[in-house]
């Protein structure tokens, strides 16, 4: 199935420089993001980078939490390099959209973005696999999004949660392919 690229957007889920620090594992990721971004680049698809980014002080992370290894570790402030995203996906000017949560939807503007420009389709991909890729496509089905998860663009550090979640859960939810699959779906 062919998707309207006024109606589809690329959703990248925290390719950010402090994610691959603390999981440097995941860089393998790298080379099919970047490939699935430029596509989305030549196609027309609105990109939106999703990542972690936290206020001066952390105000957002409570007392007891589990981000607060990012506030004792002074890592994911929004302007800070940790925060930056991946060079091999991130050009200057791209659209990026915080979150200070798990899902790609908490308590930020994403919503409002695709409603107000009719996107109907999400494509997404991100680290990790058992975070913010499981519960972003989660809530984006609840709202009624048709979704594609891109599993190579996917990494998680338990290799038997990735495996399952791509080959048994996810596909109840979105479509499952690699990125290659991808682009020659949508280059037919």
């Amino acid at each position: 199935m062919n998707l309207d690229p006024k109606k589809t957007a690329l959703l990248t889920l925290d390719l950010q420089k402090g994610i691959f620090e603390m999981a440097p594992e995941a860089a393998i990721v790298l080379a099919p993001a970047a490939k699935a971004v430029e596509f989305a680049r030549q196609k027309g698809f609105l990109l939106i980078h999703i990542g972690l980014g936290f206020s001066k002080g952390y105000p957002e992370i409570p007392e007891v939490s589990r981000f607060s290894m990012f506030r004792e570790k002074g890592l994911m402030l929004k302007g800070s390099p940790s925060a930056e995203f991946h060079p091999k996906v991130f050009n200057a000017g791209d659209f990026v959209v915080y979150k200070q949560r798990v899902s790609a939807f908490t308590e930020n503007e994403l919503l409002m973005i695709l409603r107000s420009r009719k996107i109907e389709n999400l494509v997404m991909f991100g680290i990790s696999t058992s975070g913010i890729a499981l519960s972003t496509l989660s809530q984006a089905s609840d709202l009624d999004f048709k979704c594609t998860i891109l599993k190579d663009g996917c990494a998680d550090l338990d290799q038997e949660a990735h495996r399952v979640l791509t080959e048994k859960i996810f596909p109840r939810q979105a479509a499952v392919m690699t990125v290659n699959e991808y682009i020659a779906q949508q280059s037919q």
